[in-house]
């Protein structure tokens, strides 16, 4: 009998550690399934270009990028909360530093809430009423000249075309 249990309790547990293996994966690739499309921040030094995930429904912005381990210096996470609202963030199960750009309804940043600290249950808040936020690397904004009142351009805040769907042409 005891031979048995220890069988059992062991497959369990291959069974578990596999099924945690495989979410883990999951969890961490480099895009989560949502659509994609290209973003630009108009900066005082030029254009940024981004591809970024967009993430819409209420699971996707409770996820965000959670449990990923990278994130490339090109994509970001866009946050698209259709009316204008004031918003608070964190940080919680996410193990990369990200800088959070609160974006207004007509696509200037509000604000940025730089290097948020992984695992952070700090709030992060926009100043004032702002219809989506951009996420990407933790120190990206400073070391690109992103700043408030750069324009961001994409189809959430129509400012581009919805057809604009790949960066200019360098």
């Amino acid at each position: 009998m005891r031979r048995l249990t220890f069988f059992l309790c062991a497959a369990f547990l291959l069974a578990f550690g596999a099924l945690v293996g495989a979410y883990g994966v999951a969890a961490n690739t480099e895009n989560a399934g949502l659509p994609e499309s290209f973003l630009i921040i108009e900066t005082r030094s030029g254009a940024k270009i981004f591809r970024v995930e967009l993430a819409q429904s209420q699971k996707e912005i409770t996820t965000g990028l959670m449990f990923r381990k990278k994130l490339a210096e090109d994509r970001g996470m866009l946050f698209a909360f259709g009316r204008p609202a004031p918003i608070s963030m964190w940080m919680k199960n996410t193990f990369i530093p990200l800088d959070m750009i609160f974006i207004r309804e007509d696509g200037r940043i509000a604000n940025i809430e730089h290097n948020a600290a992984p695992h952070s249950l700090e709030s992060r808040n926009s100043r004032g009423p702002i219809t989506g936020v951009l996420e990407i690397g933790g120190g990206l904004s400073d070391k690109l000249g992103i700043a408030p009142g750069d324009l961001v351009r994409h189809e959430i805040f129509g400012t581009v075309a919805a057809t604009d769907d790949a960066p200019p042409e360098s």
